[in-house]
């Protein structure tokens, strides 16, 4: 999938909506415990009453691996089960050397069939470039992220006063092209995505921290849109957890529609 058919996609659901499949057995209904797979189950009916209104799905690798075979059995299912026209995160935060990383790269690009993965850049270059080799794949590389920590390095200025994530973007943005490299951005700070946005016009951004983080959508839209919107704005609690019992899936998709209604909004406005 090429950024034009992602903005499509965009226009046709009037969404910039990326739903994470952060599945925890300790979260899921009690009921579904009974089931053969249960975070498929889960994840099933997630996309079963989303799917409408999100254009693409973000699996955080964490929460599979954790379980051994079956966690990976039930990523693959959840994979396949995704409507193919929906674009698919690989959230593993890979990065290694050149020859570890053309392994992962090959692990979620050509095994399971992953549209991009989540890539660490410290590394350096080597360490990027092989999941940028493969046709039609994307790297979505760490660059300002919304947790705590991430002022522990990332806005570290240099000499000359340039922080540490737009170093990482001047130099990334001459590995890639806006067709297979986008950008994670977390959304808790609007003036930081607007210098983001300056120094990659074009690219597409992952965007976190909407929501149960306190980032702002409208925010997130003021400053960070692109002639392609060039968001994919993630919410994964704030809706798979939004219900508890057998309606959980009902609940969701309730969740899912109305960032998808207040997106359509901001698409107008800013587009």
């Amino acid at each position: 999938m090429n950024s034009k058919e992602l903005f499509s996609q965009i226009k046709s659901k009037q969404s910039f909506l990326c739903v994470g499949l952060d599945t925890d057995p300790a979260k899921i209904p009690q009921y579904l415990q009974r089931e053969k797979d249960p975070i498929f189950e889960f994840n099933k009916q997630i996309i079963d009453h989303t799917a409408e209104y999100a254009v693409a799905y973000k699996p955080n690798i964490a929460f599979y691996e954790a379980l051994g075979p079956k966690g990976w059995e039930s990523l693959q299912k959840t994979l396949e089960y995704i409507p193919k026209e929906i674009f698919t995160i690989a959230d593993a935060k890979r990065g290694d050397i050149g020859n570890t990383s053309k392994l992962y790269a090959k692990a979620f690009f050509e095994s399971m069939d992953f549209d991009s993965i989540t890539v660490a850049p410290y590394m350096g270059r080597d360490s990027v470039l092989p999941f940028l080799e493969f046709k039609d794949k994307w790297v979505i590389l760490l660059a300002l992220t919304s947790n705590e920590g991430s002022e522990d390095f990332q806005i570290i200025p240099s000499s000359d006063g340039e922080l540490l994530f737009e170093s990482v973007l001047k130099k990334s943005r001459q590995w890639g092209n806006p067709d297979n490299l986008m950008y994670v951005v977390g959304a808790t700070r609007g003036e930081n995505i607007a210098k983001v946005r300056a120094l990659v016009p074009d690219h597409f951004f992952l965007v976190p921290g909407v929501g149960a983080q306190g980032g702002s959508l409208e925010d997130v839209a003021k400053y960070g849109m692109s002639k392609q919107c060039g968001l994919l704005v993630n919410s994964s609690r704030g809706i798979i957890y939004a219900g508890k019992d057998m309606d959980f899936g009902k609940k969701a998709g309730e969740e899912a529609e109305k960032l998808q209604k207040e997106m359509a909004i901001l698409l107008e406005k800013y587009l």
